[in-house]
């Protein structure tokens, strides 16, 4: 008797600790960025979004998508739990798992959490490009982990940074905040006045839970680039009224940052996708008094690359557990 194959098939998991021992920042931004040149190029598609508030307080998502050049296809199911942070948990949990496209078996279970964060802070980077490449000053709104991984990003990419002022939603200073950067080349300082702060900055970067504008319209500065993070669902919003119509609008996706991003407020906004920008598709020439805003809302592709890149590197090196998955 013929023996199936399908019996002996097996399902890699990766922990929450393998991704950390696999994650490395220059991978995943080399990963991100073809993410957005795949969809500029319509080699990679982005499946319609499912993004849902809870009965029990939590907002429950799912991105999907594929390349099927490349045989690659999966999805993130992923979302926000505030009451996680009293159970010592993060309040944003995802889980990714890639799929083999010819015939649907699943392949790889990925702890989603650290992939979202490095491929946000990726994607914050790439669109960190748009700013002025002199920038000295930054303002960043948040001190989580996303906060966090933003800045990181900026300090690794805008070598002239100096000077990083940082707000938090209770208006006190954070000196773990600062201890997180005391090696860098950045004078780090708490922002008691916010306006002032954006004013003074060539960089600004929004992460925060989006509960509503940050800064007023009057304080950004002809030249400002703004990076856009945390409006990711219906209803958030960082960025002031009138801001969107003042500026030259980047998104990673249109049709998502209209849905939930910050052109919900303003869908008609003209705008422009960062992956037409890395792909050459479109040209992008800074004036000296732009004012520019990239919206991020995250795509299921970026997921996607950086999850098959971990997969890749997890069978190289052996790591993970690869369990019996007979189909």
């Amino acid at each position: 008797m013929t023996e199936n194959p399908t019996e002996h098939a097996t399902l890699l998991l990766l922990s929450r600790d393998d991704v950390a021992a696999l994650l490395q920042p220059d991978e995943v931004l080399a990963a991100t960025r073809e993410a957005f040149v795949l969809h500029s190029q319509g080699e990679g598609r982005v499946f319609s979004l499912v993004r849902e508030r809870l009965a029990t307080g939590g907002v429950f998502g799912i991105k999907s998508g594929d390349v099927g050049a490349q045989a690659l296809l999966g999805f993130k199911a992923a979302g926000f739990w505030p009451g996680n942070p009293a159970r010592g948990a993060d309040a944003h949990q995802a889980t990714i798992m890639l799929l083999d496209p010819a015939t649907g078996r699943p392949v790889c279970v990925i702890d989603g959490n650290a992939v979202t964060t490095e491929r946000t802070g990726a994607a914050g980077g790439l669109g960190l490009h748009l700013a002025r490449p002199e920038s000295r000053t930054a303002c960043v709104f948040g001190t989580g982990v996303q906060a966090q991984v933003q800045l990181r990003y900026a300090i690794r990419l805008l070598p002239g940074l100096r000077q990083v002022f940082y707000a938090t939603a209770n208006g006190q200073p954070k000196p773990a905040f600062e201890a997180l950067f005391a090696g860098s080349p950045c004078a780090i300082s708490h922002a008691a006045d916010v306006n002032a702060a954006v004013a003074q900055s060539d960089v600004v970067i929004a992460a925060t839970t989006g509960k509503g504008p940050l800064f007023d319209l009057a304080a950004v500065q002809p030249g400002t680039h703004v990076n856009a993070v945390g409006t990711d669902t219906k209803g958030k919003r960082e960025l002031t009224e009138g801001l969107l119509a003042k500026a030259r609008v980047f998104v990673d996706d249109a049709a998502q940052s209209r849905s939930i991003g910050e052109l919900q407020w303003a869908p008609d906004t003209a705008c422009t996708e960062i992956g037409h920008v890395l792909s050459g598709k479109a040209a992008f020439a800074r004036g000296a008094s732009d004012i520019t805003v990239f919206d991020m809302t995250g795509i299921a592709l970026q997921d996607l690359t950086v999850a098959r890149l971990l997969e890749q590197r997890a069978r190289l090196a052996g790591k993970g557990q690869s369990i019996a998955w007979p189909w």
